[in-house]
């Protein structure tokens, strides 16, 4: 089965940060900003964080509009998408909401590692579908597991391991890169990735697809695997 189409979904700080370090949970985006994350969400069948992020905002992974619900289940859709995350070190909390609250497209599924699956033991089995890949290339794996489940649209919402991983292995098809008027300017918080290779180097310009203003928060829209066609300068 081919690979699912691989859309990253983030909102940043000005200075490129994805949170703060603060336990609070930080909101970048706006109202109108959240819907559009919602519409992007209604469109795909299954929704991927990193454990981290689990850990970090417990987030229940739902569609926040009944409308786009009912609109699912008129096409024959479960009304919430299929819930993914990925932990590498098996350190996920049974508990955490993912596994407990809107789960129409049935378990959540977790991919790890061999010593990973061996740490979480039996303690997930009543929650989620827990897959060990041993592929030497974990991410490419996942997305043919996925495949073979029928997942077509993937949606990817962080964190920064998880985006840089993505982008890196030249995995994703689309980024989302919300921009938010704040100033983290902490050291020691998240980023939206971290130091790697990307493909094409520091000097390859990606695709442009388009902006969009959403109040005081601007959306841009690009193709990773896509090389930018306009010549700076012109």
């Amino acid at each position: 089965m081919p690979r699912p189409l691989v859309v990253l979904s983030v909102a940043v700080s000005l200075d490129g940060y994805i949170d703060d370090t603060i336990p609070a949970r930080l909101y970048l985006s706006n109202d109108k900003d959240f819907d559009g994350v919602d519409a992007l969400r209604a469109d795909c069948d299954a929704i991927l964080i990193g454990a981290e992020t689990v850990r970090r905002d417990n987030p229940r992974l739902w569609l926040r509009s009944e409308e786009r619900r009912a609109a699912r289940i008129a096409a024959g859709k479960p009304a919430n998408l299929v819930k993914v995350t990925v932990t590498r070190s098996g350190d996920i909390d049974p508990d955490a909401r993912m596994f407990h609250h809107h789960i129409e497209a049935g378990k959540p599924l977790v991919y790890t590692t061999v010593d990973g699956a061996e740490k979480m033991s039996d303690r997930l089995d009543s929650v989620a579908e827990v897959t060990a890949i041993t592929d030497q290339d974990f991410w490419g794996a996942l997305l043919d597991d996925l495949g073979r489940r029928g997942i077509e649209r993937l949606i990817v919402e962080g964190g920064t391991h998880i985006h840089t991983a993505f982008l890196s292995a030249g995995l994703a098809d689309e980024l989302r890169y919300a921009i938010a008027p704040l100033l983290i300017g902490q050291a020691d918080a998240p980023r939206f990735v971290q130091p790697a290779q990307f493909p094409g180097g520091s000097r390859r310009r990606l695709e442009f697809l388009d902006a969009t203003v959403l109040d005081d928060v601007v959306v841009l829209r690009y193709r990773p695997k896509r090389t930018s066609t306009i010549s700076p300068g012109q």
